[in-house]
């Protein structure tokens, strides 16, 4: 027996959290019943599951794709405004998978995709703390002592605190800086935030790679399946035996 929402992570439905919703809005049918209970245990050998009313199973062999998102693309499979989303670039050959975790609209760079929830589930889980790095442009050049600040740990807008793993100065422009920024949350505009709290705001967010898979050699819109060495990274992040390697660069432009 497994719980409900583990299985539907397993099926690459969802994440774990995401699963839990699904179940509480009464999307989740176990032998034609809906159920809306968490906790609910199911038999994958013997119970037939569905969701939205289509029949879920466990994949033979999981996907995983690296998508390179272009800025003002919705990180999303759907999206109701009609903007530009990430399912405008999937066809039946990528299978049904989802993206790990989001990027703001107006943030480019790695995004993840895959039909493995178990995975997501751990990327993404705050409490195993894999790094997350960006390379933000922002105003003007911060000091040493701001980007110390950074790293001690600064207070946000909303009365939270928030620490980075590093902060350092990638490149200077004449009147803005790259700057290379890692962290451990994925909290609302974290980065942005975190910037305007030592008075530089970000013009442009670059994320070169996620949990180690780079973007680096790639355009925006171009999407591409892992290969096997990069899976088996993937899969050591996730699993917390290995971290990320610090992947920094900047945008490519056509």
């Amino acid at each position: 027996m497994e719980r409900l929402h583990k299985y539907l992570a397993r099926a690459g439905a969802a994440s774990r959290r995401k699963a839990e919703k699904l179940i509480l809005a009464g999307q989740v049918q176990v032998n034609g019943q809906v159920v809306c209970q968490l906790g609910s245990l199911v038999d994958p050998q013997e119970d037939e599951i569905c969701l939205h009313g289509q029949k879920l199973s466990l994949p033979k062999q999981h996907r995983y794709f690296i998508f390179y998102k272009p800025r003002k693309v919705v990180t999303t499979l759907v999206d109701p405004q009609g903007r530009p989303c990430v399912g405008d670039w999937l066809s039946q050959k990528h299978g049904r998978v989802y993206p790990v975790g989001r990027l703001d609209y107006d943030t480019e760079g790695a995004l993840l995709l895959t039909d493995d929830g178990e995975l997501v589930n751990r990327l993404l889980m705050p409490r195993f703390q894999i790094p997350r790095s960006y390379v933000a442009k922002v105003r003007g050049k911060p000091s040493p002592a701001a980007l110390e600040r950074l790293c001690k740990g600064v207070m946000l807008s909303d009365g939270r605190p928030a620490q980075a793993l590093r902060a350092e100065l990638f490149c200077a422009l004449k009147a803005n800086s790259w700057v290379v920024l890692t962290v451990t949350e994925g909290r609302f505009h974290l980065v942005k935030r975190m910037f305007e709290a030592i008075g530089h705001p970000v013009l442009a967010l670059f994320r070169p790679a996620q949990a180690g898979i780079s973007v680096l050699k790639m355009l925006p819109g171009q999407m591409r399946a892992l290969n096997p060495e990069e899976a088996a990274l993937l899969q050591a992040v996730a699993q917390g035996t290995r971290l990320p390697p610090l992947v920094v660069g900047l945008p490519i432009r056509k």
